[in-house]
C-alpha cells in the first residue's frame, strides 16, 4: 500500500460535504452561486475546481436547480413572494400560498405567517394579499415568511349569477370551472336580496344530505343580466378596481394641457413639434403613448445608419408621486384589457386625453434618440424631455398597406418622407435581430369580435403584419436603451426580467423531444437560440404547433424586479419597460427614474426610493399583470362559451392542448375554446398517463392522445357563466410503436350509448381491480 506524503494531501481539493453545500444553498433563497458557496466554506485554488464540477452534478442531476443568481433547490421559494393567506394551522398561526404557483412542482407550499408588531390593529387576516419576506431559516417543510406588506384586504367568498325560479326560490350559477354544474338554492326570503341576472357573493349553508345544496346570499356585488356585461364577473371575481376615487377623478379633472397659455408650463423642454412623428395602432386604440421616426445618419462615418426616434407620453408629469392619481394607479398596476371594455389604470381625462399623443395637437414627451449601424446595433443615444405634435395616426393595417403600395389621402404624402425611412430602419433592426437570436415562437393570438349586444360574432386571427414587427422593435431598442440609462447612472428602476428555464423544465423538455426524436444538447450555457433551432426543424410539420406549446411550456414567466438577471426570451443582458406609461405603472417608475438621473424635472423619482422599496413594487405590479391576464383569459372563455352554449351536441375539430391523469384538454380550431375531455368517457380501454411524453396511451389498444394531437370532439356541455366546455372524444387515437413514429389510427368501435358506455366502464373497472399496477386515467 503506497501511502500519499503530506505534500500531496495538502493539495487534494477538501470540500465540506454534500450535505452542508445543499444546507447552504436552501438557505440562501436562490441567491448562492459558486462565488458565495467557495466564500462560506473558505474555498480557494483546485477546491473550487472541484466545487464547480460538483454543482454541475448536483445540477445535471435535478438535486438543484440553476437561475441567473446561482443555485436553489427544486421548487425552492423566493427571498420575496406575493401570498394569499388561506386559513390557520393547528396552533392558530396563519398560513399563505404562494399567489403564482407552478403546479409542475407540485402542491403549493403552506407558509407560516408572521406579522410584526407595527401594523398593530391593521394586522392581516384570512383572506389578505400579502408581500412575504421569507425567513433564512425556513425549512423545506415549514417555511415562514414575514409580512412586508397588505396588498389586498380579501375575504374568501362564492361568487354565482342570482337566478329567480318559478317557486320563489333563487338559484346560483357559480361562475368559477371547478363549481361548474354544482348550482345552489336560495330560499325565498333570502331570495328577495337580489334581482335575476345579478352577480352575488353567498356563503353556503348546511341543508339536507339529499337535495341541492343551499346558500345565503351576503353581498349583491353587481349586475350582469346580459352577456355585454359579462366582464364584470372577472371584475369582481379578482378583484380588480374599475371605480375611480373621488379625489383621483378630480385631481385628473384639474389637470391643464401642455400648452403656451393657461397650461403647464413648457419653457424649459426642447420643441419637436416640427419633428413627423407619427403613431401606429391598432385601428380601434383609444389612447397612443408611442411616436415613432427614423431618418437616415447623414454621418458619414456611419454609412448606412440611421437616426431613431421613439417619443413615448410624459404621464410623469401629470402624475406626481404619492398623488391621488399615483396611488390609485399603483393598486391597479396596470390596464386591464377585455373584448366589450377597457379598465384603465387612469382616468380618461388623463389616459385618453392629455397624455395620448393625438394628431396635431401639443403634447409633452419624453423621447429617445438613437443612432444605429447599417447591421442595426445601437451606437448611442440620448434621452430629451420635449414638446411634439404627432403628424398622423395610423393604424398597423392602414400603413402596411401604404409601404404596398395602397395609399390614401393620409399615407400618400407620408410615404416618402416618413413611412419609408421607418421601413428602412426596420431592416437594420431585422439583421439585429437575426443576430441576437431572441426565442421565436410561432403561436398566432386569437381576437373576439362582438356583436352589438355583447354577443361573440366571430373569432379571427389578425394577420401578423411587418407594421406590427417595426413598432415592436423599435420598442425593444428603446427599452433597453432606458436600462442602459439607469444602469450608467446608477439610479435604481424595475427592470423587466426574463429567468432562463429550470433544470427541471428542461429535463421535462428534453424526454419529450427524445420522443420526437430531437435531440436537445446538454453542453454550454442554455440560450434561446437552441430553441429556436427546434422550432425551425419542426416548421412546417405536423408537429409544429406541438413544439410550439411544448417549448413556450418549459419557459419561465415574466415579472417585474430591481434586481437584474436579464431577459431569456429576448437574450438581452438589461432591459426595463419605458413605452407604455399610460397603462403600465413599470413605465412610469423608469420614466421618473430617467428625470431623476439625468435632471430634467423635479417630478422624478423621490430620492428617497430604495431598491428594496423598488422591489416591493416591482412584486406588487407583477402580481397585479398576472391578475389582469388571467382575467381576461376567463372573460373570453365565458364568452366563447355563451356563443356555443346553442351548440351542445354538434361536432368540431379540435387540438389536444393538455394531458393530465384525469383527461384531455382540447382546444377548438375555429374559435380557441377551451374544453376538457374526462379520461372516464375517452373509449373502452384501460388509460395509463406518460407524463414525460404527454399522453394518455389504452393499455390493451395501444391508442394514444398526445399534446398536438387533431382530434374530432362532440360538445357535451357548455356552463356559459363558468366558462366551461365539457367534450366526447369522437375520433381515433394514434398508435405510436416508437418515439416519434406514429403507425395510424386505431380503429375501434365507437359506442353512443350512455348504458352501454357505464356497463363497459364498470365491467372494466373490475377487471382492472385484478390488472396489477396501473390506472384508467
Amino acid at each position: 500500500m503506497v501511502r500519499k506524503n503530506k505534500q500531496a494531501e495538502a493539495l487534494e481539493p477538501t470540500l465540506p460535504s454534500r450535505e452542508d453545500i445543499l444546507a447552504f444553498i436552501a438557505r440562501s433563497h436562490g441567491r448562492a452561486g459558486k462565488r458565495e458557496i467557495a466564500r462560506e466554506f473558505g474555498l480557494g485554488g483546485a477546491d473550487k475546481i472541484a466545487l464547480k464540477h460538483l454543482l454541475n452534478e448536483f445540477a445535471d442531476g435535478g438535486v438543484v436547480q440553476r437561475n441567473r443568481k446561482g443555485f436553489n433547490a427544486p421548487g425552492a421559494l423566493p427571498s420575496s413572494l406575493v401570498a394569499d393567506i388561506t386559513g390557520r394551522d393547528r396552533d392558530g398561526e396563519l398560513v399563505a400560498t404562494p399567489a403564482d404557483w407552478n403546479e409542475d412542482n407540485g402542491k403549493p407550499p403552506r407558509i407560516v405567517v408572521t406579522i410584526p408588531k407595527r401594523f398593530g390593529g391593521a394586522a392581516p387576516g384570512v383572506g389578505s394579499r400579502v408581500l412575504l419576506r421569507m425567513a433564512d431559516g425556513s425549512s423545506d417543510h415549514q417555511p415562514t415568511g414575514r409580512v412586508i406588506k397588505v396588498l389586498e384586504r380579501l375575504r374568501q367568498r362564492i361568487l354565482g349569477v342570482f337566478r329567480r325560479l318559478p317557486n320563489g326560490d333563487g338559484q346560483i350559477v357559480p361562475i368559477e370551472k371547478r363549481n361548474a354544474g354544482r348550482e345552489m338554492i336560495v330560499r325565498p326570503d333570502d331570495a328577495v336580496k337580489a334581482e335575476d341576472g345579478d352577480l352575488v357573493a353567498i356563503e353556503p349553508l348546511r341543508g339536507a344530505r339529499h337535495g341541492p345544496p343551499v346558500a345565503r346570499i351576503v353581498e349583491r356585488v353587481g349586475k350582469v343580466g346580459s352577456e355585454k356585461a359579462i366582464s364584470l364577473i372577472a371584475i369582481h371575481a379578482h378583484d380588480i378596481p374599475y371605480v375611480f376615487r373621488k379625489d383621483t377623478l378630480e385631481e385628473a379633472e384639474a389637470a391643464k394641457p401642455a400648452t403656451k397659455s393657461g397650461g403647464k408650463d413648457w419653457s424649459s423642454r426642447e420643441d419637436w413639434r416640427r419633428l413627423p412623428l407619427i403613431t401606429i395602432d391598432p385601428a380601434d386604440a383609444k389612447d397612443h403613448d408611442d411616436a415613432v421616426h427614423a431618418e437616415p445618419d447623414p454621418d458619414p462615418a456611419n454609412p448606412g445608419g440611421h437616426i431613431l426616434t421613439v417619443a413615448i407620453a410624459d404621464v410623469a408629469a401629470y402624475v406626481k408621486p404619492d398623488s391621488p392619481l399615483d396611488r390609485e394607479a399603483l393598486i391597479r398596476g396596470n390596464s386591464v384589457y377585455f373584448p366589450d371594455r377597457v379598465v384603465p389604470m387612469l382616468p380618461e381625462r388623463i389616459s385618453n386625453d392629455l397624455c395620448s399623443l393625438r394628431a396635431n395637437e401639443n403634447r409633452p414627451a419624453l423621447a429617445v434618440r438613437m443612432i444605429i449601424a447599417a447591421d442595426g446595433r445601437k451606437l448611442r443615444h440620448s434621452f430629451h424631455r420635449v414638446m411634439m405634435r404627432s403628424a398622423a395616426k395610423l393604424s398597423y393595417q392602414q400603413a402596411q398597406r401604404a409601404i404596398n403600395g395602397d395609399t390614401d389621402e393620409v399615407t400618400g404624402p407620408l410615404l416618402a418622407s416618413v413611412l419609408q425611412p421607418l421601413w428602412a430602419a426596420y431592416a437594420c433592426l431585422k439583421t439585429e435581430r437575426g443576430d441576437r437570436g431572441p426565442l421565436d415562437l410561432d403561436l398566432p393570438e386569437r381576437k373576439i369580435l362582438l356583436k352589438p349586444n355583447g354577443m361573440v360574432d366571430r373569432v379571427v386571427v389578425p394577420e401578423r403584419l411587418d407594421a406590427h414587427r417595426l413598432i415592436e422593435e423599435f420598442m425593444i431598442l428603446a427599452n433597453v436603451a432606458a436600462a442602459e440609462t439607469l444602469e450608467a447612472k446608477k439610479t435604481p428602476l424595475v427592470y423587466r426580467v426574463h429567468d432562463e428555464p429550470s433544470m427541471e423544465k428542461i429535463i421535462a423538455l428534453r424526454e419529450f423531444l427524445h420522443t420526437l426524436d430531437i435531440p436537445l444538447s446538454k453542453q454550454g450555457a442554455l440560450r434561446p437560440s437552441q430553441f429556436n433551432t427546434i422550432l425551425a426543424r419542426v416548421a412546417g410539420t405536423d408537429n409544429a404547433h406541438l413544439v410550439n406549446d411544448v417549448v413556450l411550456r418549459s419557459q419561465s414567466q415574466a415579472e417585474y424586479s430591481a434586481d437584474n438577471i436579464g431577459h431569456f426570451g429576448l437574450n438581452l443582458r438589461r432591459y426595463a419597460h419605458f413605452t407604455s406609461p399610460i397603462r403600465r405603472y413599470s413605465d412610469l417608475i423608469v420614466h421618473r427614474a430617467l428625470i431623476r438621473a439625468l435632471h430634467l424635472g423635479d417630478d422624478g423619482l423621490p430620492a428617497e426610493m430604495t431598491p428594496a422599496m423598488l422591489n416591493e413594487i416591482a412584486g406588487r405590479i407583477s402580481a397585479c399583470e398576472r391578475r389582469a391576464m388571467t382575467a381576461e383569459r376567463e372573460t373570453i372563455d365565458r364568452l366563447i362559451a355563451h356563443f356555443l352554449a346553442d351548440h351542445v351536441g354538434e361536432i368540431f375539430q379540435g387540438r389536444v392542448s393538455g394531458v393530465i391523469k384525469s383527461g384531455l384538454f382540447v382546444k377548438l380550431l375555429d374559435t380557441g375554446a377551451d374544453g376538457f375531455v374526462p379520461a372516464a368517457t375517452i373509449g373502452h380501454d384501460y388509460y395509463r398517463f406518460e407524463e414525460s411524453a404527454h399522453q394518455l396511451i389504452g393499455a390493451a389498444t395501444g391508442e394514444s392522445f398526445q399534446l398536438g394531437d387533431t382530434v374530432s370532439v362532440k360538445l357535451v356541455e357548455a356552463a356559459p357563466f363558468a366558462g366551461a366546455l365539457r367534450f366526447e372524444i369522437v375520433s381515433d387515437g394514434q398508435r405510436r410503436r416508437t418515439p416519434g413514429r406514429k403507425l395510424g389510427v386505431v380503429k375501434r368501435p365507437r359506442i353512443t350509448d350512455r348504458k352501454g358506455n357505464a356497463a363497459k366502464r364498470k365491467a372494466k373497472a373490475q377487471k382492472g381491480k385484478h390488472a396489477g399496477k396501473g390506472s384508467r386515467r
